[in-house]
């Protein structure tokens, strides 16, 4: 299933309003919309928020042979699955376009730029090594998918705690968190990707691009960059040329972003950390009380319960009293079936009750007819000749037993003036 398409009208506006510096949302050019940053319940799981995009991070590992290339190094794998559930646009168990850029981003931005010590990972040099993989779900897209996945995945790693390994000899042996407490991994920096969107072939500039501004931006370039304006990535597509001052200008527009999101992974961080250590809920299990996740959930009203007795009382004495019911009869009779106690269904009776009204029905059409025969007969026609000689006029007396006297008279009267005339004609 595809996406509906911008109509022309829509595109139109939305251009006009980035033009007069204005948004759909009521941001600034330069603003991002709200972070927001969840752990789950178990470690290495992260939920991120971006406005009302919303993806979820989750961090596994497990022992394998190394890379024969670098057998002492960890190997570290990503992958950003898109759900129909996010979006329309997005169909089931086939790589868009969109997921192979994303996943190559990603990698670049976590993977290349060496922010995990992956010698760290090294359990047996050549045999045994921690194989850490990271997979993003898109839970929502209102767009910026990018920004979002790369928070995620950096805070997730930050959270994430693998079990300790104990070496004795040639045989290796994982401690579970019961016996050992599970280690972090080494992170050395965090790199964290910002998107901006060029509109009239780099006229305009907007940060954090909704879903409706990126179908109508004409460019996108995405720096991946660590709290100490390192550039760890950079990426331009949708085929726009950039001018020096240009790349410049976001590059330090990203380093004040990167600075303030890795404040606030930083604080999530310490908050899940110092929830866990105090034995409080954390996570899914936070959740329940605060009514988070039961939207239906409502509280519970105080009822004054002290005179309720003398208010039903009151009620009963001055409500009317019910009219009496005469209990339905049941009559034992052949072709009656009856259900339940009090009930009946005349199975047999129905039938003849109808027979009967038919019957009834037909004599007295029967009746009807006959009378209105008998009606005809008694009921006479006289033929009058009007004047014009230009149609005749039928006259049909009421209903009478009797001829009237005048009848015949005044019609032969009628019929010699005519006569007369046509002569003199």
């Amino acid at each position: 299933m595809k996406d509906t398409p911008l109509s022309n009208c829509e595109r139109d506006f939305l251009i006009k309003a980035i033009e007069e510096k204005k948004r759909l949302d009521g941001r600034q050019t330069y603003d991002y919309r709200k972070i927001k940053i969840t752990f789950g319940t178990d470690y290495g799981c992260c939920f991120v928020d971006l406005g009302q995009t919303r993806v979820v991070a989750q961090v596994s590992c497990e022992l394998v042979a190394p890379k024969e290339s670098r057998p002492s190094e960890g190997i570290m794998f990503f992958n950003i699955e898109l759900s129909p559930m996010a979006s329309p646009a997005f169909e089931q168990g086939r790589q868009s376009e969109l997921s192979v850029k994303l996943n190559r981003q990603l990698e670049r931005c976590l993977r290349n730029s060496k922010c995990i010590d992956t010698e760290s990972l090294c359990v047996v040099s050549g045999e045994k090594v921690w194989q850490v993989r990271v997979d993003v779900h898109t839970l929502n897209n209102d767009g910026n998918l990018m920004d979002a996945a790369s928070i995620a995945a950096i805070a997730a790693l930050s959270h994430f705690r693998r079990p300790d390994v104990g070496i004795q000899g040639e045989e290796v042996t994982v401690f579970s968190p019961e016996e050992r407490d599970p280690i972090p991994l080494s992170i050395y920096h965090m790199p964290i990707s910002i998107s901006f969107a060029f509109f009239q072939q780099g006229t305009f500039l907007l940060v954090d691009p909704c879903e409706r501004e990126e179908r109508v931006m004409d460019g996108l370039l995405m720096i991946a960059m660590n709290k100490h304006r390192e550039i760890c990535s950079i990426q331009s597509s949708g085929g726009i040329m950039l001018l020096k001052e240009q790349v410049m200008r976001c590059s330090k527009i990203a380093s004040v972003k990167v600075s303030e999101i890795t404040e606030l992974i930083n604080k999530a961080l310490f908050n899940d950390r110092t929830a866990r250590k105090a034995g409080r809920k954390c996570g899914f299990a936070e959740s329940l009380p605060q009514e988070r996740i039961t939207a239906l959930k409502t509280d519970q009203s105080e009822v004054e319960m002290t005179d309720v007795s003398e208010r039903a009382s009151d009620i009963i004495q001055k409500a009317e009293a019910p009219p009496p019911m005469a209990a339905s009869p049941v009559l034992p009779a052949p072709g009656v079936g009856q259900v339940g106690h009090g009930l009946q269904n005349t199975w047999g009776l129905e039938e003849d009750e109808e027979q009967e009204e038919e019957s009834s029905g037909e004599e007295e059409e029967i009746k009807m007819e006959e009378e209105q025969r008998e009606k005809d007969k008694t009921t006479e026609a006289v033929v009058e000749i009007s004047d014009s000689e230009e149609e005749e006029v039928v006259i049909l007396y009421p209903e009478t037993t009797k001829k009237p006297k005048n009848a015949g008279s005044s019609s032969d009267q009628k019929g010699a003036a005519a006569s007369k005339k046509r002569q003199k004609k």
